[in-house]
């Protein structure tokens, strides 16, 4: 049989979506000049590419090797762009995803040696009674699980990510962890009618790591590294749909993952404008920005509402989705999630109150002291009238930013297209059909 390429309403968001947020990345790194570092261009485009594949492929090998053409580029991209210590944070990121990577190769062969074939559509509701078949597909999970950064496999994300650019950072936010989730709903739901024999596992899981990545937030005074520790709580929210297996989780899980790439896009590129004026993206190195950098400092104020989930924000209708779904579960399980995503959303509120309050609030500086790419410290530099970041840099985030206040405003054309995917998702007939004829 060949290996099919498939497109239903979840791929073509996906598509679009991470398309948009890799365009507005790119302009960004034109804007840097990173563009001129070399192969900067090619290789994100091939991990683009490979991106389009993962979300395109309906067989479990070919999404192995779309993951792994998706990964190679970006070994390359960490070692060109971001501080000195993305040498030694490479090393990591490379073994991680090594280790990983042979994980889902041996999930996906024991899947095929248990059900003799890795194409979606045959394996639909395959694992329902087969307790061999279940447990190759929890490996195949596990794998993509260390990808997409769930507690307690995440600890390479916050590390790693912040050293790189910023740019390159928004790009890994808006692709790598999107593609690894994007895997666990398609193979998850396809696999098993219903929640898992294991998914009591899954929801302790989800549950500690949306309150892992809210709390873990408090203890950083860097604006990347403090907004890595929001990735991976937004991770948890996101599985949230996985986690319940109804059709509104499902729906709720993939509009906050939606919202999750263009709302942290952004926020990532306005830090990387920032650095890159500033030189530092450190709290106790900056103040009042707002009485400088007005545009900035009211963009980000609407990205960290988002995340929080206050309106006027897409964060806002996912955080009510994500409840309602939690809420009409009716079991257990939904009034623990319901429960940790109100207080995470409290934890993270104060949490990003005092990343404002340190960048953007208090006193405007006279002066500033950029980190030194050797030894993290500078002199002080003086400030003046023109020390500004230009619209150049602060463009490509106000974009994506733009782009989630679209998505508050036109919730009402985007919901029934995330209900239609997760209507694909949990009736798997049309699916199969349109892949095997029958």
């Amino acid at each position: 049989m060949a290996i099919p390429f498939v497109s239903d309403t979840l791929s073509a968001l996906m598509l679009a979506v991470t398309s948009l947020a890799t365009l507005v990345t790119l302009w960004f790194l034109t804007a840097t000049g990173e563009d001129r570092y070399r192969f900067v261009p090619p290789l994100a485009l091939m991990l683009h590419g490979g991106v389009n594949g993962a979300f395109l492929t309906g067989d479990l090998f070919n999404l192995f090797v779309m993951v792994e053409v998706m990964l190679l580029p970006s070994y390359a991209l960490i070692a060109v762009t971001g501080t000195w210590r993305r040498l030694g944070i490479g090393r990591t990121f490379v073994v991680v995803n090594l280790l990983t990577s042979a994980t889902l190769l041996t999930g996906v062969g024991l899947v095929y040696a248990v059900a003799g074939s890795v194409n979606l559509a045959v394996l639909a509701d395959a694992a329902s009674g087969d307790r061999a078949l279940t447990l190759a597909g929890a490996v195949v999970l596990l794998a993509l699980a260390v990808k997409g950064a769930v507690v307690p496999v995440h600890g390479w994300l916050p590390q790693t990510y912040p050293a790189t650019s910023a740019g390159i950072m928004a790009l890994f936010s808006a692709l790598h962890t999107k593609v690894a989730l994007y895997a666990i709903y398609r193979v998850y739901t396809t696999l098993y009618e219903g929640p898992a024999p294991w998914a009591l596992v899954l929801v302790v899981l989800v549950a500690v790591t949306i309150a892992v990545g809210a709390w873990s937030t408090f203890g950083e005074h860097i604006i990347r590294r403090a907004l890595a520790w929001q990735m991976v709580a937004g991770v948890g929210h996101i599985l949230v749909g996985v986690a319940l297996s109804t059709t509104a989780s499902l729906a709720a899980g993939l509009f906050y993952m939606l919202h999750h790439i263009v709302t942290m896009g952004g926020l990532l590129l306005l830090a990387g404008a920032i650095e890159q004026v500033y030189g530092s993206g450190r709290y106790e190195r900056l103040s009042g920005l707002i009485h400088r950098d007005r545009a900035v400092a009211i963009l980000t104020a609407f990205g960290l509402l988002s995340l929080v989930g206050i309106p006027a924000s897409s964060g806002f209708f996912g955080k009510v989705a994500l409840i309602g779904a939690a809420a009409g579960a009716a079991r257990w399980e939904g009034w623990l999630l319901l429960t940790t995503v109100l207080v995470a959303a409290v934890v993270s509120l104060v949490a990003m109150q005092r990343l404002w309050a340190g960048v953007f609030w208090g006193q405007p500086m006279e002066d500033y002291r950029p980190d030194s790419p050797e030894t993290g410290r500078a002199g002080l530099t003086r400030l003046t009238d023109d020390v500004v970041v230009p619209l150049r840099l602060w463009a490509p985030g106000a974009t994506l930013i733009g782009t989630q206040l679209a998505m508050f405003f036109g919730a009402g054309v985007l919901m029934p297209l995330v209900t239609r995917a997760a209507q694909g998702l949990t009736d798997t007939a049309p699916y199969v059909e349109a892949v095997l004829g029958r």
